[in-house]
């Protein structure tokens, strides 16, 4: 299982939100004794607003930077590279490996039909049924992963003696690989649709929940020593000094909780689905089909990698400060 040390460079922007957090815990603390006024609510909604006008410049400051970088068009080239070699290989060169492959003008040509060979196109109603369906089973996967991952991470990391207990059965369960728990899910759950689910959301589940107790692990002990020096509850210790300084693994691992979940996915409709598109592919291929696997796959990859932006952007949003320091290289 990928874990977030892959993505080991924990920014410098980390410790400089939680010094910022232990400085607000003592203002705050310090403030209960002031009387509140209409001024001063005034004052913080004023704040408010500029924030938000901050955020927007911010993003558009990251936006420029990103054409102005050379990343979008390497990216194009990666693309052509790609593309060109898929060519090459199959439909000019007609290397010995690739004879049976599909080429890219023909499946361009069946995905782009509107009277496709083999019934699936971006024209065709069943093209379309098969995402949404696979999408919706990740969307509630995904979500209960989330649900469960994130808190158990979350006392893995913070309490010692829950991870005593918990810690050891977790490790037993998480190399076991998705297929194998295919029988047990059909035994478990009844329909075809609950065990295609269940197995969606158990590998992402592992995923998020380990990603989530390093990041709990990777915060530094004075943080949490200087914010109860202050007078700081454990409430608010946890709420102000342990969640802020793991949402940076607990979004890595939720981008990786998601593509967990998509090749666990696809895995489950192979062996038990009925829609959606690892069925697809698995169905193309026993009716020999294969420009129609060539789509599947392509679309996966598409919504793939759109859910995982999706989950960074909302990554950010949530972690303005972490961006705004990324962005302006900690000044």
């Amino acid at each position: 299982m990928v874990t977030a040390s892959k993505f080991s460079r924990m920014d410098e922007s980390v410790p400089r939100r939680l010094t910022g957090t232990v400085d607000t815990l003592a203002r705050s603390n310090a403030d209960k004794t002031r009387p509140s006024s209409g001024l001063a609510a005034a004052e913080s909604a004023s704040a408010r607003k500029a924030r938000a006008g901050s955020d927007l410049q911010l993003t558009l400051f990251r936006v420029s930077q990103w054409l102005r970088s050379p990343r979008p068009y390497l990216m194009l080239v990666g693309f052509a590279l790609l593309l060109g070699g898929w060519y090459l290989t199959v439909e000019v060169l007609r290397l010995p490996r690739f004879a049976e492959m599909p080429g890219l003008t023909q499946v361009v040509r069946e995905w782009a039909s509107t009277n496709p060979t083999y019934g699936v196109s971006i024209h065709t109603h069943i093209y379309y049924q098969h995402i949404l369906i696979s999408l919706r089973r990740i969307a509630v996967g995904f979500a209960l992963a989330t649900a469960a991952g994130v808190p158990i991470g979350l006392l893995l990391g913070w309490s010692l003696r829950f991870r005593q207990y918990v810690f050891p059965v977790f490790e037993l369960l998480r190399p076991i690989p998705i297929l194998a728990w295919v029988p047990l899910a059909i035994i478990m759950f009844s329909g075809s649709e609950t065990p295609v689910i269940f197995l969606t959301s158990l590998a992402s589940f592992f995923a998020t929940a380990l990603n989530t107790m390093l990041g709990v692990k990777s915060i530094d002990r004075s943080y949490v020593l200087a914010a109860q020096c202050l007078g700081a509850s454990r409430w608010q210790v946890f709420r102000h000094i342990i969640l802020p300084g793991a949402l940076p693994f607990i979004f890595t691992g939720l981008q990786i909780s998601v593509g967990v979940a998509w090749f666990s996915l696809v895995a489950a409709e192979m062996v038990s689905g009925q829609f959606g598109l690892g069925y697809l592919i698995n169905n193309s291929y026993t009716m020999v089909q294969y420009p129609t696997i060539v789509i599947g796959m392509l679309t996966l990859g598409i919504v793939g990698y759109a859910s995982s932006a999706a989950v960074r952007l909302v990554g950010d949003w949530l972690m303005t400060w972490r961006v705004r320091e990324l962005a302006t290289g900690g000044r």
